[in-house]
């Protein structure tokens, strides 16, 4: 089945080129470690599901590149056609002369509705060059206008249009320290329009990623093409083909469908994080190697002590024993409960690989089975030049934090009607922050009680 990809604003047509790229180089490696028909086989599943090909011979993205600028889409697409192994449609991206200017409102009110069925008319011609379409995935940001706001409504607009279809929402959330001073606002309204048409959202954190560019990459000087080349590595790593349990000889089909099957079992909780392990510059591989059991035990407690990446992990933190009256308030504070995971190993010797660890009830809420709430899929196909890789998709507190802060800072400022105006002259009111400062309250508290 192939999954089409909607590029919303600066940073999703970034980072879905980054993402392409990644996807383009690993399958034409010839570091699979694996047999010859094993490498076919993951060769050709990846391809439907990302590619189609054309008469050149030069396999086209399945993608929509959408912005309200032109510069980001011209520089991508020619970065794309220059590689040669890979390029975007001809007609598939959509710009216009001039920005959303960082605002949410005019974003979703404004360019939305101007320009939504030029926009949906380019998503209708891709979904139909697939023979089976597997649902879309959509790469965007919170913090400015174009990705977030129009990003909102074009999901909107695709639940609307296709709705059996899947849709995966990849969304950047932005730094902490701040890069746009509305950015919490765009934020909210971003996260809770998404919540009432997304199947899940999968979101990665700018902080977390630059200090993984940091400390595991050792890059000095850190630019948003080294952060996007991390997101899509991991990203990489969870929808190139793979095994899943019960799924037969053949690779899975579904790639976005197993996803949700697999973490989303409750429409309330639909944030999903990634940990990738291990991560590391290039030149470093050939000197490294690992154990599954090592690697294993590292994701393992990366999830329950909510640990970003493999340095710095706290080892003390344990799961609570099985009926211990720890109140829950305390709990939060060091544990980190899941409701669902699924843990994605790629490489040598995967099949013997021992994941009962996470198997154990007492990393799970209540009212999951462990065998229903964790699942774990494989292939013997490396990744990307590693020999070993695991990466843990979870839906679990993970973020509970960082939304707490946003809700936090908007209201702050939404208390204070500050900057309320530059929202309101587009239509959105005051009744529709509170609307979505309730969705979102409502989901911290439902993280929170698990």
């Amino acid at each position: 089945m192939s999954i089409v990809t909607v590029q919303l604003g600066q940073c999703g047509n970034q980072i879905g080129h980054e993402v392409f790229s990644a996807l383009c180089s690993d399958i034409r490696g010839t570091h699979g470690l694996c047999s010859k028909k094993e490498n076919e086989s993951y060769h050709d599943a990846s391809k439907e599901r990302f590619f189609c090909e054309e008469e050149s011979g030069v396999p086209a993205a399945r993608a929509v590149l959408v912005d309200m600028e032109p510069k980001v889409i011209s520089q991508t697409l020619s970065m794309a056609a220059r590689s040669g192994h890979w390029k975007y449609s001809s007609h598939s991206h959509f710009c216009q002369k001039q920005g959303s200017g960082n605002n949410w409102a005019n974003g979703y009110s404004v360019h939305g509705p101007r320009h939504k069925e030029a926009i949906m008319d380019l998503v209708q011609k891709e979904a139909e060059k697939c023979e089976r379409l597997g649902g879309f995935f959509t790469i965007m940001s919170m913090a400015g206008g174009t990705g977030s706001g129009l990003g909102a409504f074009v999901t909107r607009c695709l639940r609307d249009a296709f709705p059996t279809s899947f849709i995966l929402n990849h969304v950047i959330w932005p730094y902490g320290t701040g890069e746009v001073i509305v950015q919490n606002y765009n934020s909210v309204l971003t996260l809770s329009h998404l919540y009432h048409s997304s199947d899940a959202l999968l979101v990665h954190e700018n902080d977390v990623i630059h200090k993984i560019c940091a400390q595991l990459m050792n890059i000095k000087q850190i630019s948003f093409r080294d952060v996007n080349q991390v997101i899509a590595h991991q990203l990489g790593s969870v929808f190139q083909p793979t095994h899943t349990a019960g799924g037969g000889s053949g690779y899975s089909r579904n790639p976005l469908g197993d996803l949700m099957e697999t973490l989303v079992p409750h429409p309330e909780f639909r944030m999903l994080g990634l940990r990738n392990i291990p991560q590391m510059p290039e030149n470093s591989l050939p000197y490294s190697t690992f154990s599954w059991p090592g690697l294993i035990k590292h994701l393992r407690q990366m999830l329950i002590a909510n640990a970003q990446m493999e340095e710095g992990i706290d080892w003390q933190v344990r799961p609570p024993h099985p009926g211990s009256s720890i109140p829950s308030t305390n709990k939060a504070l060091h544990f980190n409960t899941s409701i669902a995971n699924l843990v994605i190993l790629r490489g040598k010797d995967v099949h013997g690989v021992d994941l009962g660890s996470f198997r154990d009830p007492s990393l799970y809420t209540s009212w999951l089975k462990p065998q229903e709430a964790f699942n774990a899929w494989e292939t013997p196909r490396a990744f990307n030049k590693y020999e070993k890789c695991a990466s843990l998709v979870s839906n679990s507190q993970f973020l509970l934090k960082p939304l707490d802060r946003i809700v936090g800072k908007a209201w702050n400022m939404f208390a204070s009607k500050a900057y309320l105006h530059q929202y309101t002259k587009f239509g959105i009111q005051e009744e529709d922050f509170l609307d979505c400062f309730t969705t979102l309250e409502q989901v911290i508290s439902s993280y929170t009680n698990l």
